[in-house]
């Protein structure tokens, strides 16, 4: 059934123009963001970064447990080094100890040899003025005498006896000393006996061809102050011949020319 013209919509009537001189409707303005809010939120995040940073900085890197083997480990590094170092000086200490005792046996040693040349410098003296060709002929003749103490009475000497007049004549008979000195503010002479204690003790052989050295033993009494030594000598053949010497030369520590054994 048809709808009654009386109900049927009226049509839309087109909306009138409007001119260009008509208000225009407001146009709602544009939010612009708050500038302030802007900067807070700058300034509160570079507070963050920088509170961040100190706290790197400040707070510990590693846990107490790493710390302690950290320092441990630089304890036992420090304690090798100082191992190292005092094995070091142990050697070098070593080393200087061997330096010196090496340098001291040296400078024994060179001690050594000048006194042995120079012991062989005065048997050449020796020797030149016995058999040389310019040497001055002597009978047989005390040489040298040497004394060195053995305790507070007893005197080691030896005696050096030579003769370059009989060339291969062999030289014989006995030695003895007699000492001069003082004892109690007096003079007193001690024969060979006394300086021996032996009675009637018999000379000290010798026999050589060009020289010989003859050694001994005397004994001082005590309270005696010696000051001259007299070395007899009395051969086989011919007569005795007396030497003296002072005690201060004889007991000089700068020993006379020696000689090899008797030839």
């Amino acid at each position: 059934m048809s709808t009654p013209s009386s109900e049927r919509p009226a049509p839309e009537q087109p909306a009138p123009a409007q001119s260009a001189d008509a208000p225009q409707p407001p146009v709602p303005p544009t939010r612009v963001p708050d500038r302030t809010a802007i900067l807070a939120a700058v300034v509160a995040v570079a507070m963050l970064f920088g509170l961040w940073g100190v706290w790197r900085v400040l707070s510990p890197s590693r846990s107490p447990t790493g710390q302690i083997e950290d320092s441990r480990r630089e304890a036992r590094g420090q304690q090798r080094e100082l191992e190292q170092l005092q094995q070091r000086v142990a050697t070098l200490t070593r080393s200087d100890q061997i330096s010196r005792d090496a340098n001291r046996d040296l400078q024994s040693t060179l001690a050594e040899r000048d006194e042995e040349i120079a012991g062989l410098r005065a048997d050449v003296a020796f020797y030149e003025r016995l058999v040389g060709s310019t040497a001055q002929r002597r009978g047989l003749t005390v040489h040298a005498l040497k004394l060195q103490p053995q305790n507070n009475t007893a005197w080691h000497f030896t005696t050096t006896l030579t003769q370059n007049l009989n060339r291969g004549a062999v030289s014989t008979g006995q030695l003895s000393l007699t000492l001069e000195g003082t004892r109690g503010g007096k003079l007193e002479k001690l024969a060979w006996a006394d300086l021996r204690q032996q009675p009637n003790a018999p000379g000290l052989a010798y026999s050589f061809k060009y020289f010989q050295q003859v050694e001994g033993d005397i004994f001082l009494p005590e309270g005696f102050t010696p000051v001259r030594v007299s070395v007899r000598l009395v051969p086989r053949a011919g007569a005795p011949i007396e030497e003296s010497f002072t005690w201060a030369d004889a007991t000089r520590d700068i020993a006379p020319a020696t000689a090899p054994p008797a030839q």
